[in-house]
């Protein structure tokens, strides 16, 4: 009997999948890496740039497939009608449709339930793979995309997964934090996890509001040191900037965004917008690890070929620094700022085992906002 990511491999290559693009996601991991190993595979920033890739290899005759997780539809839908729907061309789009079962994060059950209708709306067609009797039915529907040139969209429960195996990447797809240099740069060497960088930063956030990225980084983050000015992100990837930014724009206080190397590649442009409005109050400490540590520590392309400081100083910061070891990052937490700064401090991979942070949304938010409100 095979495993449900053997008999999902076998459907995409019976109906002729030869390309393939993907986000991580945890419940997924295993699937991921055999979707890598076995098909020409490009790992993604952002689920829209997907349907551009996807749309392009489309062009040029391939049948491509993309991997996501359902938080990831509402980045996407778009691109998905204006260019994919559009001009007729075929993307297969599998699902992993976090918020209905079993699911932990809270903040996956909006886009997790509201998915199907969603889709509906967008006059996407769609197949509930909610049991591993349910993959029998994807080869069928696959070969009508590439036949009749269409979208379709395969909603896959965490529960198909559940008791199969679990694979560990290979040697080639495990993060490996800053191995590559980028020219004409200095590059320290990661020594601290993202733990041990949280843990020599929290001294400096007393006083402070705290924009913390969602997952691993805010419990761990809860754990070392929790005030109530912290806003924990529980979902929403890639706005721990935009939220900062704003709090520094519309309150007299000083701001730190805790921000990460897979949410900021997520949306760099904000970059540009936090660069041009945001002012010395604002501080942005993005801890690099090379990895997308809460969905199965899938490797990021800043252990390969990005330097996230370069990308501040060329979306227009003044102010940055690239930090590593503890007295780095103490010396640079110490200096008052007088502009807007961007502390790229590079970790090692690795997430502390800890429990989940016992607020829910609504009290996080409260805390902040008496914080915020007074003097």
């Amino acid at each position: 009997m095979r495993y449900p990511e053997e008999e999902l491999i076998a459907a995409l290559q019976g109906s002729g999948v030869d390309f393939t693009a993907s986000l991580p996601c945890e419940k997924i991991k295993s699937l991921l890496v055999m979707v890598a190993g076995n098909f020409p595979h490009v790992p993604l920033t952002r689920e829209e740039e997907g349907v551009g890739i996807c749309a392009g290899a489309a062009l040029a005759g391939r049948r491509p497939a993309l991997f996501l997780q359902s938080s990831g539809i509402g980045n996407m839908i778009n691109a998905l009608l204006s260019l994919t729907a559009f001009y007729e061309l075929p993307l297969a789009l599998f699902i992993s449709q976090r918020g209905i079962y079993r699911e932990k994060i809270e903040a996956q059950l909006p886009m997790g339930k509201g998915l199907p209708k969603l889709l509906r709306g967008a006059g996407i067609p769609y197949t509930l793979i909610h049991a591993k009797s349910d993959l029998s039915r994807i080869r069928k529907r696959l070969d009508e995309v590439y036949r009749k040139n269409r979208i379709h969209a395969f909603l896959m429960s965490p529960a198909v997964w559940e008791g199969s195996c679990i694979l560990e990447p290979p040697a080639a797809l495990c993060p490996v934090a800053h191995t590559s240099r980028v020219a004409g740069t200095a590059r320290s060497q990661p020594r601290l996890t993202r733990f041990g960088v949280l843990e020599t930063i929290a001294p400096f956030l007393e006083g402070r509001a705290v924009v913390c990225n969602l997952g691993f980084p805010s419990k761990e983050l809860f754990h070392i040191r929790h005030q109530p000015s912290h806003f924990y992100m529980l979902g929403s990837m890639g706005m721990a900037t935009p939220i900062g930014l704003g709090i520094s724009l519309a309150a007299d206080k000083e701001v730190v965004v805790i921000d990460g190397d897979g949410s900021v590649l997520m949306n760099p442009g904000t970059l540009a917008t936090a660069a041009a409005f945001g002012g010395p109050n604002l501080t942005i400490v993005c801890i690099d690890n090379g990895s997308y540590g809460s969905t199965g520590s899938q490797p990021t392309l800043t252990g390969s070929c990005v330097d996230l400081e370069l990308v501040a100083r060329g979306f227009g910061f003044r102010q940055t620094a690239k930090v590593a070891g503890k007295r780095e990052i103490r010396e640079i937490m110490r200096k008052k700022a007088d502009r807007v700064r961007f502390i790229h401090a590079l970790a090692l991979p690795g997430n502390r085992d800890l429990p989940p942070i016992p607020l829910d949304h609504i009290a996080i938010k409260r805390a902040v906002l008496d914080y915020l409100s007074t003097g």
